[in-house]
């Protein structure tokens, strides 16, 4: 990756943070917390590493991605809007009646989302099952799933990392989103999932740790993971929730809030301030 690719990536990340404030402002609800944790990593699958054409959404060679922490829906229509799937103002319209952009995706609504969810754990089965899928047909489709540390409390989890495992999913990917929180608090007094590497090692996993937020460990990470044969693959990216908005980050109250007036204007001008930076170093 070129500095100038790394520093386009990074002015892209800054951009669809602001879609994530952008959402839940306009919406006076949702979740702000674990959506700006995954920034770096919905800008890598959708800018980088996914085969994707959003002129064509329903491809059938295309990559698919399973946001299974469905709550995290800002972050992903934000990536979806910045990569050319729909307008970037329609992230206004998040959680209206009439809009395509609900709570937790919907693949009958949202053009370029390939699963609903909603339901902790059952994203990520639906991902194996797609792996399962594609394996089967014997081409090269890719696919991409992005778990919660708290979703991978959920017994379900285990279950489709057993069948992962045991089918040789090689063309799965799974990522963990390890910012330590969940809604009822931090993950390791609500219901621990540490160790959460020698877990999907112990199932049969191919297994790398990252930084969530550096592109040259994410770009490294999946560059790995294209190698491995045989067994899938999870990523474990240690992440800082609410990343990007300073009164937001590490705070468990943002799991599931939305700002007020005052607090959007000072989220915006700290992401401007951040975006601005970028461009500084670019020029």
């Amino acid at each position: 990756m070129t500095p100038t690719r790394k520093l386009e990536l990074k002015r892209l990340a800054c951009l669809i943070r602001m879609g994530v404030i952008e959402g839940v402002y306009n919406a006076k609800a949702g979740h702000p917390g674990g959506s700006l944790s995954a920034a770096e990593l919905l800008t890598w699958l959708y800018f980088e590493q996914m085969n994707i054409d959003p002129q064509s959404p329903k491809w059938e060679g295309r990559d698919r991605f399973v946001l299974s922490k469905g709550h995290a829906a800002p972050v992903l229509y934000a990536a979806l809007a910045h990569r050319g799937f729909f307008p970037v103002e329609e992230l206004k319209t998040l959680r209206k009646k009439d809009s395509f952009l609900q709570g937790h995706p919907s693949m009958k609504l949202c053009p370029g989302v390939d699963m609903s969810t909603g339901s902790l754990g059952q994203g990520i089965s639906a991902a194996a099952g797609m792996a399962l899928g594609a394996k089967l047909g014997g081409g090269d489709i890719m696919t991409y799933a992005l778990l919660g540390d708290g979703e991978i409390e959920e017994g379900q989890v285990w279950e489709a990392a057993m069948f992962a495992a045991a089918k040789g999913l090689d063309h799965l990917v799974a990522i963990v989103d390890n910012n330590g929180l969940q809604i009822d608090g931090s993950i390791d007094e609500v219901n621990s999932p540490y160790p959460i590497p020698e877990k999907f090692a112990a199932f049969g996993w191919n297994v790398i740790e990252i930084n969530a937020h550096c592109f040259d460990e994410i770009e490294a990470a999946f560059a790995r993971a294209m190698q491995f044969n045989g067994k899938p693959t999870a990523i474990i990216m240690k992440s800082v929730k609410g990343k990007g908005v300073s009164y937001m980050e590490n705070q468990v109250g943002w799991h599931g809030a939305a700002p007020n007036a005052e607090q959007y204007a000072i989220a915006m001008e700290e992401l401007n301030a951040a975006l601005n930076a970028l461009e500084g170093e670019a020029a």
